[in-house]
């Protein structure tokens, strides 16, 4: 049985791994302790787990002290290198939450100490796992549209989901790297595995023209804000349970507010972005994200050798995969007659049914077969961080960036 220890307890980091090690993988991973920045918030892990579990007050002691085979780190983007470097060195594994990290510095930090320790790193791209997304790589795998050519990608986050960012700690490119990094990560990832290529350069636009300093009824947070009543982006911290809990009552210990408005002044990510990638294989990406649509949802186009594939989905009535979801796949052969398939039925638990079979490849299955290639190794984590990184940095300067620029055997 293998032992786990956790860094970074949020809501994701408690709900999808410190409660499901406790409650369901038991007889397979012993759950030895967490810590926090904040430990108010490292204590509540017990509660919701239903387990007493010991909470550190120092990272390195309670990796000296339990000695675990797999340190999980769910911490904010930006520090994930810190904690997966410190792992390494202390002989652990890493299973790190999307993205890897934020930017390339700290990315060639983390492979140069991987390479040095030979230790494995395991990135959670939970839509490799979602039946959906399955699916659609097993289409593309039996070669019904040939070798992918082009791929035209729209993701949309609608004003509930994707205001959220726009609240929390992802609204500064020093934590999150902007939504390019931390949200699109898991889109990049998806095109590189359909691909099975590399991206090699990288040119975008991007603005933020919904969300910051758009409007002058504005407060610092919306619990205390005069405009709360009035405000279709008002918040309520306090009426859900866990986000009580897990933010609202742990705010004298760090002075993280949840509910930060979204017209504020310090925020400097993009609301709205356009990509350009190219691959080592040839093919060639545009993609473009919204992050204040009125609805939520994708739409990919695969363009190849042998016909085309259109892939669209619609979420409606709340945030993410959930069972109101529409879901569309159309195949076109190069006489233009339409080729029916199977999609998978919809689901709606844990991200659409992605999380579950993530934890059980995991903890219980670890090597299981793996024909889809669906685990992410930290070469899949880099190379997705990389164009959302890359892209940033092509805003930045008005410029095509080049990935070679930094990882030299792409060259």
């Amino acid at each position: 049985m293998k032992k786990y220890v956790q860094v970074g307890c949020g809501f994701r980091g408690i709900g999808t791994y410190s409660c499901p090690i406790v409650k369901k993988y038991s007889d397979c991973a012993e759950f030895c302790g967490v810590y926090d920045i904040n430990r108010k918030r490292a204590t509540l892990v017990s509660e919701f787990a239903g387990k007493e579990i010991p909470v550190y007050d120092d990272f390195d002691q309670m990796l000296k002290e339990v000695k675990p085979d797999a340190v999980i780190v769910t911490t904010k983007d930006c520090d994930h290198d810190y904690y997966a470097i410190r792992a390494m060195k202390a002989g652990c594994d890493v299973i790190s939450e999307k993205p890897i990290t934020t930017t390339f510095e700290k990315a060639l930090s983390i492979k140069k100490v991987q390479e040095e320790t030979g230790k494995n790193v395991t990135v959670t791209f939970n839509l490799r796992f979602h039946p959906f997304f399955r699916r659609i790589k097993e289409i593309v795998s039996s070669g019904v549209i040939g070798k992918i050519l082009s791929i035209h990608y729209e993701w949309m986050l609608d004003t509930e989901h994707g205001a959220d960012y726009f609240r929390r700690w992802h609204r500064e490119y020093k934590n999150s790297g902007s939504l390019l990094v931390h949200k699109s990560t898991h889109h990049f990832d998806i095109a590189n595995w359909l691909l099975e290529e590399e991206p090699l350069y990288v040119n975008a636009f991007g603005t933020k023209c919904f969300y910051g300093p758009t409007r002058e009824k504005r407060a610092e947070r919306c619990l205390t804000c005069p405009y709360k009543n009035s405000c279709e982006f008002y918040l309520d911290i306090t009426a859900d349970e866990q986000l009580r809990k897990i933010y609202y009552d742990c705010e004298d210990a760090d002075g993280y507010y949840r509910d930060r408005c979204v017209f504020a002044d310090e925020i400097d990510i993009e609301d709205s972005v356009s990509v350009n990638v190219a691959y080592s294989g040839g093919a060639v990406m545009s993609y473009s994200l919204t992050a204040h649509s009125p609805y939520e949802g994708m739409r990919l186009c695969l363009n190849g050798t042998e016909g085309r594939m259109e892939i669209a989905t619609v979420y409606r009535g709340g945030i993410g995969y959930d069972i109101k979801s529409e879901q569309t796949v159309k195949i076109y052969n190069r006489q233009g007659e339409e080729i029916n398939i199977m999609i998978p039925e919809k689901s709606g638990a844990g991200h659409g049914g992605a999380d579950d079979e993530l934890l059980d490849r995991l903890f219980r299955y670890p090597n299981s077969p793996d024909p889809l290639n669906q685990h992410a190794d930290l070469r899949a984590g880099l190379m997705s961080a990389a164009i959302g990184i890359a892209a940033g940095l092509s805003m930045k300067e008005k410029r095509q960036v080049a990935i070679s620029e930094f990882f030299e055997e792409l060259k």
